[in-house]
């Protein structure tokens, strides 16, 4: 499997880039925000993929990290979501919009992406809101993949395995933390909207005290 490749990208489509490694061109398909991410034609880049195997099709999809790419193979887990419609959701609402909406159970904000009716968002919040924690506390690295020099492209064509899942047996409290502070939020409210969660819900799971948080968050919370 293609896990990462990196070259020139030759040049910029609505929905993809054509990225020349050594002299052989790959199609790339991106969400909004990726191509937004990636460099101009002529430059080089790196992008994380997943490669898309049907009998009359082949597909590559680009993601500036892991997380992003976590959260592809997880919306596409759902049904009614291929990968266009999975592409549609990050690009309308990122890594951490994703993680918010669905801890949160906002279909509504699902519902936003372009092609994505009500059934289908309420369908994603169902089913992914017991695995949206464990993708929320990963560690998000680099916010874009490395953008090798021209002479560095060595290695352009390489395997990546699949990000790691949450330290061993953390506490719910550690890993609703972890969460809060993947998608930005300061140490202290992070901290203070957690242990207001855990006095009110002590035996509340790592999901159920990101959700709690995030609503004490909110704006209207």
């Amino acid at each position: 499997m293609i896990g990462r490749i990196a070259g020139r990208i030759d040049y910029r489509a609505v929905d993809h880039v054509l990225i020349d490694v050594k002299g052989v061109g790959y199609l790339v398909y991106c969400s909004e925000r990726t191509l937004q991410a990636l460099p101009a034609a002529g430059e080089h880049a790196a992008v994380y993929t997943d490669l898309l195997v049907r009998d009359d099709l082949m597909q590559l999809f680009g993601f500036t990290t892991l997380v992003e790419k976590e959260w592809h193979r997880l919306l596409m887990s759902v049904q009614g979501v291929g990968a266009k419609a999975s592409l549609a959701i990050l690009g309308a609402l990122g890594v951490d919009g994703v993680g918010r909406a669905i801890a949160l159970g906002d279909w509504n904000a699902v519902k936003a992406a372009k092609g994505i009716g009500p059934k289908t968002a309420q369908r994603v919040v169902n089913e992914l809101k017991d695995k949206a924690p464990q993708v929320m506390a990963m560690g998000t690295g680099p916010a874009s993949a490395a953008i090798p020099d021209a002479g560095e492209v060595d290695e352009v064509i390489e395997p990546v395995a699949a990000p790691s899942a949450p330290l061993a047996n953390p506490s719910a409290q550690a890993e609703a933390l972890s969460a809060l502070g993947n998608l930005g939020y300061a140490p202290g409210e992070a901290v203070a909207a957690v242990a207001r969660a855990a006095g009110e819900a002590p035996e509340a799971d790592t999901a159920v005290l990101i959700r709690m948080a995030l609503k004490s968050l909110a704006p209207d919370g």
